[in-house]
């Protein structure tokens, strides 16, 4: 369970992602695709094909984190 502050927004990428992005290309994903600051304190979700795995990407208050969660 990640637990979610009150006034941040959950954004869900359809489709596939190439889950060998790492931060840098999921960052740059949300700003051409979502045309969204990937520090601006909201959740992004990613998913391949299959959705195990999901990646999530979050500007926490020490930093952007980039994490990788097994269903």
């Amino acid at each position: 369970m990640i637990p979610v502050p009150s006034g941040v927004r959950v954004w869900l990428a359809t489709g596939q992602t190439d889950m060998r992005k790492g931060f840098p290309g999921l960052a740059l994903q949300v700003q051409e695709v979502l045309r969204r600051n990937p520090l601006g304190g909201h959740l992004f979700v990613f998913r391949k094909r299959c959705p195990d795995p999901i990646e999530l990407l979050i500007a926490a208050a020490r930093g952007p984190v980039h994490a990788v969660a097994r269903t």
